[in-house]
């Protein structure tokens, strides 16, 4: 296992070098020029050159390139364009808000849409199962938009059981900030986790080792838990596990609404100021993670499953 590891480590390296290959390219050649952008349409030739020289964009492109190599293998990304504060600071700083919604957030969905998934899949073609589905693509056919409206104005406005936004200076506040956006977070996701692990394990059922199993006098439930389940868990590990990147991105919506200082309303900020030196660190930020996700995935598929051999593949 180490040594897959490693090997796939570094089979992810010019992997990471073509993704901030075609990063450099939108940002310097196709996204305009920073300089103009960062001081408006009415700015100076002579103060576009003076800026220019500042931020280092009137050296030659393979130079640039070659600081961007650098700013990835010592995770340096210079001054923010519009605060100039260290954007490794800044990252590190929302960090931790991110993570206190998307985690929580995550691990709720995960378990809740197996265990409905199971507990639906059980009893598949029955009536439960038919307006389940229903439910769970209605569920997938709310934009996030409306769920963040009715959640501020109905549950926090109204009925006052949530704060609008926030994020408090105390974790006791942090709980009490995050609950609405940790609560929209999950119902955005259930719909299509549910029919996507009902599905799984609906496949599963069908197959010849369960009508073997039941043969055998074995009880539902108990061919369900020990043997459903577990085979079912690879497409499920895939499932999960891939969304780990989309943690930093689904939460772009709620941090902005909900003033969470996290990396999602920063990367907001960015795009609104054309903070590009920001905007490429949460691009290869969110490229690095996608790459250790892919590898976990493999891991957990060996764990899940012992027979998997991870042989000499990439």
């Amino acid at each position: 296992m180490w040594a897959y590891t490693i090997r796939r480590l570094l089979y992810s390296i010019p992997i990471l070098f073509g993704v901030s290959l075609v990063v450099f390219a939108l940002f310097h050649l196709v996204g305009g020029d920073p300089a103009q952008l960062l001081l408006g349409k009415h700015a100076t030739a002579e103060r576009v050159a003076v800026v220019r020289t500042e931020l280092g964009l009137d050296r030659p492109l393979i130079y640039q390139f070659g600081n961007y190599l650098k700013e990835i293998v010592t995770f340096d990304f210079g001054k923010s364009y519009t605060t100039r504060e260290e954007i490794r600071k800044k990252i590190a700083d929302g960090f931790i808000p991110t993570l206190c919604l998307s985690v929580p957030a995550f691990f709720l969905t995960a378990i809740l849409s197996l265990g409905i998934a199971l507990f639906v899949a059980y009893f598949r073609g029955r009536w439960i199962d038919r307006l389940s589905v229903i439910f769970f693509v209605f569920l997938m056919s709310m934009p996030g938009l409306a769920y963040i409206l009715f959640g501020q104005y109905i549950l926090a406005s109204k009925l006052g059981l949530f704060p609008i936004s926030g994020y408090g200076s105390s974790w006791e506040d942090r709980v009490k900030y995050l609950a609405l956006p940790v609560l929209i977070s999950v119902f955005l996701n259930l719909g299509s986790d549910i029919r996507f692990f009902r599905n799984s394990v609906i496949e599963e059922v069908n197959q010849d080792y369960v009508r073997t199993a039941r043969a055998k006098g074995l009880g539902e439930v108990f061919v369900y838990l020990k043997h459903v389940l577990k085979n079912s868990m690879i497409p499920v590990i895939t499932y999960v596990v891939i969304q780990i990147p989309y943690l930093v991105l689904g939460s772009l919506l709620l941090e902005s609404f909900f003033s969470i200082p996290g990396l999602g309303g920063m990367t907001i900020e960015a795009v609104n100021n054309s903070d590009f030196p920001m905007l490429k660190a949460m691009t290869t930020v969110i490229s690095m993670i996608y790459i250790l996700t892919t590898i976990l995935t493999d891991i957990l598929y060996r764990l899940v499953d012992p027979r998997m051999s991870f042989g000499k593949r990439g």
